[in-house]
């Protein structure tokens, strides 16, 4: 169910003033409006393997950047929550979330049913699915329906690896070879994988692809895109509803104020990829 902001701050016993007025950044009325995070850390969870999402920056190892990153930290200094960055694998910050080892997985997190019985969505993107290759395209694969005979890597767990697995079938199916799906714990891993030639194609977010193959031209190229419809969101574990209220607010704010955009942008994500802010509990 997609879950308005009226119908949401009814759920949770906010007045009806409050619900009137436009969710602004007012750092300094923590304790009136989110009373529960007071003198709490919120703490989220990024893979800094991720670019442009998340990542290390290129002059400072310490200090950890990203579109996500830098959206996660506009949201909590818009309410004055202090927060912390719990870093790991992609594909373990799920378990960490639904775990109560981390409030919040932020970190191109796609909105998948399956996903949302466990954790609810504040959507602020959609997404698309880029198909990294070596330069060149050395197989000539300009389409998922090309790939039929050929290896392909995917994150464990992603919409990618159902789409592979999806497609393996379909080759299959037809008399033909089918796609041979290596599934990587990581991204750094799955990137190992196209690099060292075990791997023709890997398939992840658009933006990440992209990001990778203009970092690195004598190396990568984009074999292909898919405009998916998915969407990506911050994810916290289910019944977390004032913090989930909280991340809603302040992207509402964030988004009016342009900063959504602007951090887009420095990461060069296509600013048309930004969806109004929504909560998805199912």
């Amino acid at each position: 169910m997609w879950t308005s902001a009226v119908a949401f701050a009814i759920a949770l016993g906010f007045s009806g003033a409050a619900m009137a007025q436009t969710p602004a950044c007012e750092p300094d009325k923590l304790a009136e409006k989110y009373p529960g995070l007071v003198g709490k850390t919120v703490k989220f969870g990024a893979d800094p393997q991720t670019p442009p999402y998340t990542m290390r920056d290129g002059t400072d190892f310490d200090k950890v950047i990203g579109a996500d990153t830098d959206l996660a930290r506009a949201v909590f200094e818009c309410h004055g929550i202090p927060y912390e960055i719990f870093l790991g694998g992609w594909s373990g910050l799920l378990p960490a979330t639904i775990s109560g080892q981390i409030d919040v997985f932020w970190n191109n997190l796609y909105y998948t049913a399956e996903r949302a019985k466990q954790v609810d969505y504040v959507l602020y993107m959609q997404a698309g699915t880029g198909a990294l290759t070596q330069a060149g395209n050395p197989k000539s694969i300009d389409d998922i329906t090309a790939m039929c005979g050929a290896t392909a890597a995917a994150g464990l767990g992603t919409v990618e690896e159902a789409a592979l697995k999806d497609q393996d079938g379909k080759c299959t199916a037809d008399g033909k070879p089918g796609v041979t799906v290596m599934s990587y714990p990581d991204l750094a891993a799955g990137i190992r994988l196209v690099q060292t030639g075990r791997a023709d194609i890997l398939m992840s977010d658009l933006a990440l692809v992209q990001s990778l193959a203009i970092e690195n031209p004598e190396t990568y190229a984009v074999a292909f895109k898919i405009l998916t419809g998915f969407t990506i969101g911050a994810g916290v574990k289910n019944g977390n509803d004032e913090l989930l209220q909280a991340i809603y607010d302040g992207l509402v704010a964030v988004q009016a104020a342009g900063k959504q955009v602007e951090i887009f942008e420095t990461y060069k994500i296509d600013p048309d990829l930004i969806v109004a802010a929504e909560v998805r509990k199912d």
